[in-house]
């Protein structure tokens, strides 16, 4: 009995160690998923290739449907242009599959609120799967090693007006200066991302 017990107290801290702290399927130094040919508001494909000469990336979960992700839209423009010339490029995915949420609303959103960061749709859910993103909106920065290097809120505030701690752009701040981020993981605070159930095949 007690040999049972300790093989499986042996799993939960393997299992444990491949996961993060708060997601359920990625851990910090992980590879980071690549993903390509995914549709963009500008009538283009994107993959994470095209990125290969970016010294970091943000790739962050949002979407149109959710109050919290449409709170975080300005906050997303100011990042991306603080450090656009920093060679930081931020990718936004949308994967939730309601109609506010079709790619067309999504290019009206791009266009009306002016994204000036690339707003991808990804209809099989499969990068939010790859990533254990569960909320929007959820950050994920990656490092010039395309590694996994923060992972979770934006800041540490849905207001605006509140936020004293500034997740991501410190990772970023950090990673630039050829650092480690001194925080790499928090809890990503918004609406949860609805994945579709996969149907076992007979």
């Amino acid at each position: 009995m007690s040999r049972v017990i300790a093989i499986l107290l042996l799993l939960t801290i393997t299992a444990k160690a491949h996961t993060g702290e708060y997601n359920p399927v990625l851990s910090i130094g992980d590879p980071a998923p690549t993903w390509s040919d995914l549709p963009g508001t500008d009538g283009k494909t994107h993959s994470l290739s095209d990125l290969k000469e970016s010294k970091a990336i943000v790739l962050v979960f949002t979407c149109n449907s959710c109050p919290y992700a449409v709170d975080y839209e300005e906050r997303i423009i100011a990042l991306t242009k603080q450090f656009a010339e920093q060679g930081v490029a931020v990718v936004a995915v949308n994967v939730n599959k309601v109609p506010e949420d079709s790619l067309d609303e999504m290019k009206s959103r791009a266009d009306s609120q002016g994204f000036n960061f690339a707003y991808l749709y990804d209809e099989s859910q499969q990068i939010a799967r790859d990533y254990g993103a569960t909320y929007t909106p959820e950050f994920f920065v990656l490092d010039g090693d395309r590694k996994i290097a923060y992972m979770g809120a934006l800041d540490d505030s849905p207001a605006a007006d509140k936020v004293q701690q500034q997740y991501v752009a410190a990772a970023l701040n950090a990673l630039l200066e050829g650092k480690q981020p001194a925080v790499t993981e928090t809890v990503a605070i918004g609406c949860r991302i609805r994945l579709e159930r996969k149907r076992r095949g007979r």
